[in-house]
């Protein structure tokens, strides 16, 4: 059989190798046009966006934490300012294993042991690039330390930061407040980038109430840094465009607190535990702020121990307890001025009239004896001499007279059971007891015999020092009521102009007759005259004051108990007040004072007072008046402080 010859199509292979050619050729201009235009793409439009990205692998942001605001007193001595300090500070993700190496500080001391775990915490939860505070003030010795070991501590450095520092120590330490390391609970609720770079947030007092005026505005600069994340001079013969945001420093605030009366203050009190507030009458500027025991707010921003920390807080004396704004007491006797006034006010009795006191007070239809201090009574008394003599049955009637629901009234507007708004954060509202409080509160109704004990600033009346300075400052302007604040300018730190705040004028107190401020006036004033309660500590003044004594039973006694301090403990003894204002014509100054468990207003409190008005009116300060000490860091002269 013959075998089929096959024979070659010449033409039929040229138009496949043609056609696979054209189509290779379409496939390569294809892709070319494709590589053309993504070149196109990234080399035109989006030219600046890989720029930058290539500049961010060589280039890093490093924060620029801004200077914090200063703080000036009256008189425009600086009792909050910031001094340089070395600090210890940790880059997360520059270090391999954040635990190992704060237990390896810890061993060296670096670093507090309890503080460990912490400290790990705020590194997973913060930046990684954001270096962490560790240490915020080192010692000589801290740093020889870390200098012989640095090399074993890659990530880890000593930086110099502005720490704040208090001249002052502890004095006025419950006005200003402090900073402290922020924590984690602070990184839940700030702006991380404001506070990038910052060690230190206001955790109290002024220096939290006014934490955005503080504070400033953070900025950033460029470096350059190489592969390894270091920082270099100069990376390859291509110029690098490094650009810098500067910080803007915070506000600067001026305050009513006068540091030289403020010390007098605490002098009074050393020894003791109690507070002291002394406010402007015609402003609401607060001249002195005073808790005794107190404590030296420079140990938090310098990084208090765990130790340190316990025992100030575990301190049966609570010196970290602000009792100014926060303590509330029975007020005692200093409310008497104001149960008057307001049984002026409703017209329940005659500024005249005399009343008998046989020592003791019973309600119709009862035998229970409301007894008055002194225990013979203090015979027939107006309304003048019942507040002169403190007589606790004038008053006990009165209270009956006008019922709870008035008295509630009267001393809510007077501001009991309310805070006063004053500039600083933490102020408790005291109580001004009524029916559907308790009932709310115990689910009891209200007794008479409830009435009668408010009537002497007792029973369920709770009142804070600050309440009581207010209501004597209204009581000093005659009505006219001003809100307590320690704040009275702030400074402009980008153009330096002083704004100064104007005092903030409260709903004023008018009454049906402005003549029964004179009742209330003339009854302060012979409390400080022959047989007034306040006699002995105000006599020989040039000046006239006008006051009001106050002794608060801290426990109650039986109907036939005597009280007798000896027999008492120490921390079950009335307490002492006295509030105040002078001279009482022309008041420049009022005064509460509250010495805890301290026995007689008259003989505790009254001298203390006495010696606020002598060094505000007359400038009698204390010989002992303190020199603000240096900052506890000096650098040298070669050293930048880091902004």
């Amino acid at each position: 059989m013959r075998r089929a010859v096959r024979i070659k199509d010449h033409w039929g292979e040229q138009r496949l190798f043609f056609g696979r050619t054209l189509f290779a050729a379409i496939a390569a201009a294809v892709l070319l046009v494709v590589v053309v235009g993504r070149l196109f793409v990234l080399q035109v439009l989006w030219h600046e966006y890989y720029a930058d990205l290539s500049q961010g692998n060589r280039v890093r942001l490093e924060p620029l934490p801004p200077d914090r605001g200063l703080i000036y007193d009256a008189n425009g001595t600086v009792i909050a300012e910031n001094t340089p300090a070395y600090q210890l500070e940790l880059t997360p993700e520059q270090v391999t294993d954040v635990p190992d190496t704060l237990h390896r500080l810890a061993e060296l001391g670096l670093v507090d042991a309890e503080q460990v775990p912490a400290l790990s915490r705020l590194a997973r939860s913060g930046r990684k690039f954001e270096a962490l505070p560790l240490r915020l003030s080192m010692t000589d010795t801290d740093m020889a330390t870390f200098s012989v070991h640095q090399h074993e501590f890659q990530g880890v450095e000593i930086q110099t930061r502005l720490a704040r520092w208090y001249p002052f120590g502890a004095e006025g330490v419950h006005a200003l407040g402090y900073v402290a390391a922020i924590s984690e609970d602070d990184l839940k609720r700030i702006d991380r980038d404001e506070y990038a770079g910052s060690a230190l947030i206001g955790k109290i007092g002024l220096e939290s109430a006014y934490e955005q005026q503080l504070h400033g505005t953070a900025g950033h600069r460029q470096v350059l840094v190489n592969a390894q994340g270091r920082r270099v001079d100069k990376l390859g013969a291509v110029p690098v465009h490094l650009e810098t945001l500067p910080s803007h420093a915070g506000n600067d605030l001026f305050l009513g607190l006068d540091m030289r009366i403020q010390h007098v203050a605490e002098q009074g009190l050393a020894g003791k535990r109690g507070a002291i507030v002394a406010i402007r009458p015609d402003t609401g500027d607060i001249v002195a702020l005073a808790s005794v025991p107190t404590y030296d707010p420079n140990k938090f921003t310098r990084g208090i121990s765990s130790h340190e920390y316990a025992a100030l807080r575990d301190d049966i004396d609570r010196p970290l307890f602000n009792r100014a704004l926060r303590g509330t007491y029975p007020p005692g006797s200093t409310v008497k001025p104001m149960m008057a006034l307001a049984g002026l006010e409703y017209g329940a009795i005659d500024p005249m009239t005399i009343k008998e006191c046989h020592g003791y007070y019973t309600l119709p239809g009862s035998t229970h004896h409301y007894r008055d201090w002194k225990k013979n009574g203090h015979g027939a008394v107006d309304m003048r001499h019942a507040i002169a003599t403190s007589c606790d049955v004038y008053f006990y009637g009165l209270a009956e007279l006008l019922g709870i629901d008035k008295l509630h009234e009267a001393m809510t507007t007077l501001g009991f059971g309310k805070p006063t708004g004053v500039d600083v954060g933490g102020e408790r509202a005291g109580l001004m007891p009524s029916q559907e409080w308790k009932m709310a509160t115990y689910k009891q109704q209200w007794y008479p015999g409830d009435t009668v004990i408010v009537g002497i600033g007792q029973g369920y009346l709770l009142a804070t020092p600050v309440q009581l300075a207010h209501a004597a400052a209204v009581i000093a302007a005659r009505g006219k009521s001003f809100r307590p604040r320690l704040v009275t300018a702030v400074r402009d730190a980008s153009t330096g102009t002083v704004h100064k705040l104007p005092p903030v004028a409260e709903t004023p107190l008018v009454l049906k007759d402005p003549g029964m401020w004179d009742v209330i006036v003339d009854g302060m004033k012979m409390v400080t005259e022959a047989g007034g309660t306040a006699v002995v500590a105000t006599r020989g003044t040039p000046y006239k004051i006008a006051a009001k004594t106050g002794t608060a039973q801290v426990f109650s006694l039986g109907q036939d108990e005597k009280y007798v301090a000896k027999n008492v403990a120490e921390r079950l003894r009335d307490h002492a007040l006295f509030i105040a204002f002078a001279p009482a014509d022309n008041p420049k100054l009022a005064i509460a004072v509250l010495i805890e468990n301290g026995g007689h207003g008259g003989d505790v409190a009254a001298p203390i007072a006495r010696r606020i008005f002598d060094a505000y009116l007359l400038g009698k300060y204390e010989p002992d008046v303190p020199t603000p000490p240096p900052p506890p860091t000096k650098l040298p002269p070669n050293v930048a402080v880091e902004h």
